[in-house]
């Protein structure tokens, strides 16, 4: 491929931490091509995690797709508007059909994505699913090889702003924090199912030995809506200190948070990676997943893990006694989190 692409489109992932996994590669772009017109193209309710990225010139964005998506004026309409952009290049970091005939639609002159699910004639240049496991972010980084742009050392990041930080702090402010008190965060939850989270009681006891070890500190709570009422659960007789913020946030105050953090607790999960992204330390506690593939980078030392003979299983829900994250104790993540934490000045 040449290197006079004006116009390059990448259709990012469709998960939070996939999405954030993906930065790196918008980032490579903008060093490779640093004069051509980079456009992330995502769904809608993702799209604020890349507002202010330095690395593309504009989001496009559209909303979830119903079955049959592509037959319908949804369809129809991002066709028309991917024909009017007039992409030279498109990257694709989805895996499925419908992306790349999405693209090959478009008249997207160059599509550039991993040979999978039939969708290979779509594709200009097409390259072979790696035989070895390897990291998410490398997984996204091996599809730049085409372009003559070598595997980097660019890891994940999010662009987030002074203002928009206490901005999102009145949210604490308003449910009893003290400006500049130690903050711990816990995301009990995870989005891929229940395989992933460590027990809630545990939660619950971490948080009240947390507490314990700094009597100055704040715990908040982070989830979206379908882990609310988890959260309420856990933190049912906390003390005040305790504020529970599920189902409240966007994406961009929850990033905005994170960041605030003096340390993050969580589960292998999109908050996970967007406190890696944001540089907050993290603790992160891995059972059915594995974190050779998807753990938090630039985070040596974060994972919590149990090296038991089912584990990585990938489900969605242990079929057994859930060995994996039982095996991780209170006191050991009480430990690493105050090891780990930052301190404030």
């Amino acid at each position: 491929m040449k290197s006079e692409f004006k116009k390059i489109i990448v259709r990012m992932p469709n998960w939070v931490g996939d999405l954030v996994m993906a930065t790196p590669i918008l980032t490579d772009l903008r060093r490779r091509f640093p004069d051509a017109e980079i456009t992330a193209m995502c769904k809608s309710h993702l799209a604020e995690l890349l507002k202010h990225d330095a690395s593309i010139n504009e989001i496009f964005s559209f909303t979830q797709a119903p079955y049959g998506f592509l037959r319908r004026s949804e369809g129809r309409d991002l066709i028309g508007k991917l024909r009017t952009g007039q992409y030279d290049l498109g990257i694709l970091l989805t895996n499925s059909f419908s992306s790349a005939w999405m693209f090959w639609q478009g008249r997207v002159a160059r599509r550039l994505g991993y040979k999978a699910r039939l969708r290979t004639p779509l594709l200009t240049d097409g390259v072979e699913w790696p035989k070895k496991k390897r990291h998410q972010v490398d997984f996204y980084k091996a599809l730049l090889k085409p372009l003559g742009i070598k595997k980097s050392e660019s890891i994940p990041r999010l662009y987030i702003t002074e203002k928009e930080i206490q901005a999102s702090k009145e949210l604490l402010y308003q449910r009893g924090y003290r400006e500049d008190a130690p903050l711990f965060g816990i995301n009990p939850g995870a989005a891929y199912g229940s395989a992933k989270c460590w027990p809630p009681k545990r939660f619950h006891a971490l948080a009240l030995q947390l507490l314990d070890k700094d009597p100055n500190a704040f715990i908040v709570f982070f989830g979206d809506a379908s882990t609310a009422s988890l959260v309420k659960e856990i933190v049912q007789d906390l003390p005040p200190r305790v504020i529970d913020l599920a189902g409240v946030t966007d994406l961009r105050e929850l990033s905005c948070l994170i960041k605030d953090c003096d340390l993050l607790v969580t589960n292998d999960s999109g908050p996970m990676h967007i406190g890696a992204a944001v540089g907050t330390p993290l603790v992160a506690l891995f059972g059915s997943t594995d974190e050779a593939l998807t753990g938090p980078s630039g985070q040596e030392g974060a994972v919590i893990r149990k090296n038991v003979s089912c584990s990585p299983c990938f489900e969605r829900v242990c079929p057994i006694d859930f060995r994996c994250m039982r095996g991780i104790t209170v006191e050991e993540v009480v430990q690493s989190a105050m090891e780990r934490r930052r301190t404030r000045v």
